[in-house]
């Protein structure tokens, strides 16, 4: 497949056939996504790679909660999760609330779970002193987590990045034997889709770029 296809048509699949994807598989969609850059070329990436009923209940019990605060929040109008608006959403109102279907089915269905973790004493966080959430850290294991679902998808594979098992991070790391000072950055499903989406709606180029300054004149 093409870069440009790749890069153009690789959707958040969640759900898959029972094809198997192997160690084989894993191992070269994992060769292909190390290429990807972080600060100071310093690698802080690890994957556990998850294929075992019990492991994947006991994370699907840790996402559950994580999951409804989530759905409750958007029900009530919010931005999950927001680190600048203080939610709203009352304790009641997350325990109460239904799951939708498909939205952490794949635990199950997945033929294989990469969860990727960020070694933290090795990402140079350069917004480590402002005061809001550091978002720099990011830039050090998402490419490769990205890299891992563009091989997939070049592969005639897919997956999607989640990011739920981050919001039970301590009892998770215990689950997986994830030592103190590692992150949960992704969990990330790789299987092979019912359909391959080809059409993907995403803003154009003049939706978010300016010249010059955030207020600046459109790019385009």
């Amino acid at each position: 497949m093409e870069f440009d296809e790749v890069v153009r048509t690789t959707f958040a699949a969640r759900a898959y056939t029972d094809e198997p994807v192997d160690d084989a598989t894993v191992e070269q969609l994992l060769d292909m996504a190390r290429f990807a850059p972080s600060g100071g070329n310093r690698q802080g990436w690890r994957v556990i790679v998850v294929r075992e009923a019990a492991t994947r209940a006991a994370m699907k019990a840790l996402m559950e909660p994580v999951a409804r605060r989530y759905m409750a929040q958007r029900m009530a109008g919010e931005n999950p999760f927001s680190t600048i608006t203080p939610s709203r959403v009352t304790p009641d109102q997350v325990a109460a609330m239904a799951l939708p279907p498909g939205l952490l089915e794949w635990v199950d269905s997945a033929p294989v779970i990469l969860v990727v973790c960020v070694d933290l004493d090795v990402v140079a966080s350069f917004d480590v002193d402002l005061p809001r959430v550091g978002v720099i850290s990011g830039a050090s294991i998402y490419p490769f987590a990205w890299n891992i679902l563009l091989a997939a998808r070049s592969l005639g594979l897919g997956g999607t990045m989640t990011t739920f098992l981050a919001g039970a991070e301590p009892a998770a790391c215990e689950l997986l034997g994830i030592p103190s000072g590692h992150a949960i950055a992704a969990v990330l499903p790789i299987g092979r889709p019912p359909k391959q989406l080809t059409r993907l709606t995403r803003c154009p180029v003049a939706a978010f770029t300016t010249r010059e300054r955030f207020d600046g004149p459109p790019f385009v």
